[in-house]
């Protein structure tokens, strides 16, 4: 399962350095349709493993609610980090319309997902 956390990590970081998107909108639907989180603990945890750029304070009040998974953070962190440089490298070999279209999908398919499956 750890490692599980680290491929998260890792795709979470290539989408990340490839859109431009935050690493929310992948972590926080696969904690919770992957790896069963409750909405808050994927949250709290997503926001934990990027305290190094953002989210310090939002993840110590998660923390002290009960809702950060620290080692599932620290792991999906190592992830993100190796991820989001790959993902850079990866873009640049992707025209400006086909990026488009991708992220369109990407975000179209995720909305899906979250609105009509539990």
């Amino acid at each position: 399962m750890n490692l599980g956390f680290v491929l998260m990590g890792l795709v979470a970081g290539i989408f990340g350095g490839f859109f431009g998107i935050g690493g929310a909108v992948v972590m926080v639907p696969c904690l919770v349709f992957l790896f069963g989180f409750s909405q808050h603990q994927a949250q709290g945890t997503t926001l934990a493993a990027m305290i190094p750029p953002i989210g310090l304070l939002a993840a110590l009040k998660y923390y002290s609610q009960g809702h950060v998974k620290v080692v599932p953070a620290m792991l999906i962190a190592l992830g993100f980090f190796f991820g989001g440089y790959l993902g850079s490298i990866l873009v640049g070999k992707v025209s400006e319309m086909m990026l488009k279209k991708m992220f369109g999908f990407f975000l179209l398919a995720m909305s899906f997902r979250l609105i009509f499956f539990k």
